[in-house]
């Protein structure tokens, strides 16, 4: 078995350099090698005659850091394999925001390798110092190479590390400004606890990448934010402000709800939600998408209170319940194409109700259709589930007659007929819509939506004249509807 020890070279004072690992870096019985020169040690350890080598020329060769990395940790190991034992040091400390070192752990555990950890003062400790900020109170240590939106607690202590250049920084900035504005004050640290070279600098968060000097030995620190304008985009700020809607101190009417009586609202909002996407309006519809969330979060709350789940638990559910859908994306299976994912979407669910104690295949064709939805909607679902198992037309030749067949028995039906022959004729359109893959409430809903829009030309021109419906007639009426269709086609 080789080895590899693994040292701190600690924050970047000299005196902070711990005496174990001074003594094994000076005495050469082993070769020294480091990730990066580019740390103030490293100087000193040169002025006291130890020269280790480094690994700052594959910085140049590679696309970018995990493939720096992993070459660095594949010349480490063939080097311990000759050698038997080499020495690698690090910047900071070995277990604190270094990658080489994680996948050296790896390899540990996959090879004939031992992997020694030794000391070494990591950045934290200055940067605590240096910001007078205590850790108990709760921060998070961020990688700015793989920063998210999602990472971010602003809550807590905030510090970014492995901001290299001016590039990273700027894509920091942006990470921050999705959820902090742009004026927010944040610090850039340079060099923390080192003498003679830290520096702290305050600015908003819209001049970050603004400044010179971006190198290794930069982290930056936001800290925990009180504005509601940042607590107000947290789904913990969502949740606690509904926690106090229903609250004793709360409001009287959403105290009242109950799952029943909050119904109504539920299909209204989804419906106003259907009109903005058919109105192609963003902002209606990130209002309106708003009170949807209302809605459901109204529909946990009640639900947590008589203990029966908690929107953690819908959200967990919603999880599961995709990736386990989603075999295709989240496993190993392979599709062709979007039908394949239906079938095998329409299996999962079959499976899922088998381990509930249902019995999917003793079940109705047509069931699983809501009883709520509109009638349009129900035909069509009804339809593609009966031609699932083969109840459907050959082709769309015999359904255009169809529709004839019922439009000619609708003209011959007596008055007390023509409602059900109505029907037939609406439910044959139905799956003539089906054949033409075209979903047939939406396409009724743009047509509605058109005729709307029409309609409202006519009034604005009544309006432009300062005339109302009974000083028109329907000639005139007429003109201007196909005038609108210019604008409204």
């Amino acid at each position: 078995m080789y080895r590899i020890i693994v040292v701190g070279l600690g924050s970047g004072d000299p005196d902070h350099l711990p005496m174990g690992v001074y003594r094994l870096l000076s005495r050469g019985d082993h070769p020294v090698l480091l990730r990066t020169e580019k740390h103030p040690v490293v100087d000193f350890l040169r002025n006291q005659g130890i020269q280790p080598e480094s690994y700052d020329g594959m910085y140049e060769k590679e696309k970018d850091f995990e493939q720096v990395y992993e070459r660095i940790v594949a010349d480490l190991l063939e080097k311990a394999s000759r050698y038997g034992t080499v020495v690698y040091g690090v910047p900071g400390h070995p277990l604190v925001a270094e990658r080489t070192v994680r996948l050296l752990l790896e390899k540990e555990r996959e090879q004939d390798i031992q992997v020694e950890i030794r000391g070494g003062e990591s950045f934290l400790d200055p940067l605590f110092t240096t910001l007078q900020i205590d850790p108990i109170e709760g921060f998070v240590l961020l990688d700015a190479m793989t920063l998210k939106r999602e990472d971010l607690r602003p809550g807590q202590h905030t510090i970014i590390a492995q901001i290299y250049d001016s590039l990273t920084a700027s894509e920091v900035k942006l990470t921050l400004m999705e959820l902090y504005p742009d004026d927010y004050p944040v610090k850039r640290v340079t060099a923390a606890g080192v003498k003679g070279m830290e520096k702290v600098e305050e600015m908003p968060l819209y001049q970050l990448d603004r400044l010179e000097g971006v190198e290794n030995l930069m982290t930056v620190y936001v800290p925990p934010a009180k504005q509601e304008t940042v607590w107000n985009r947290e789904f913990s700020r969502l949740k606690d402000v509904f926690a106090r809607l229903r609250g004793p101190e709360g409001c009287p009417w959403d105290r009242k709800q109950t799952h029943q009586s909050l119904r109504k609202y539920l299909i209204e909002e989804t419906y106003e939600t259907v009109e903005a996407i058919d109105e192609g309006d963003p902002d209606r519809l990130c209002d309106e998408l708003g009170d949807v969330l209302l809605q459901i979060m109204l529909h946990a709350q009640i639900a947590e209170e008589e203990g029966y789940f908690t929107v953690y638990d819908v959200i967990e559910n919603l999880n599961q319940k995709m990736i386990r859908r989603h075999p295709h994306v989240f496993g190993d299976l392979s599709v062709q194409d979007s039908q394949e994912v239906t079938a095998n979407w329409q299996e999962i669910k079959n499976q899922e109700k088998r381990e509930k104690g249902e019995a999917p295949e003793e079940a109705s064709v047509l069931s699983g259709v809501p009883r709520d939805l509109p009638a349009v909607l129900t035909a069509w679902k009804m339809q593609k589930k009966a031609a699932g198992v083969g109840f459907d037309w050959d082709n769309i030749t015999d359904v255009m007659a169809k529709v004839e067949e019922e439009w000619e028995e609708l003209k011959m039906a007596e008055p007390d007929q023509r409602k059900k022959e109505l029907g037939d004729v609406l439910f044959a359109l139905v799956n003539l819509a089906r054949f033409y893959d075209i979903d047939p409430e939406e396409a009724l809903a743009l047509t509605n939506l058109k005729f709307k829009q029409r309609f409202q030309y006519i009034e604005q021109k009544l309006k432009e004249a300062n005339r109302d419906f009974s000083h028109t007639n329907l000639h005139e009426m007429e003109k201007w509807w196909q005038e609108s269709k210019k604008t409204y086609p």
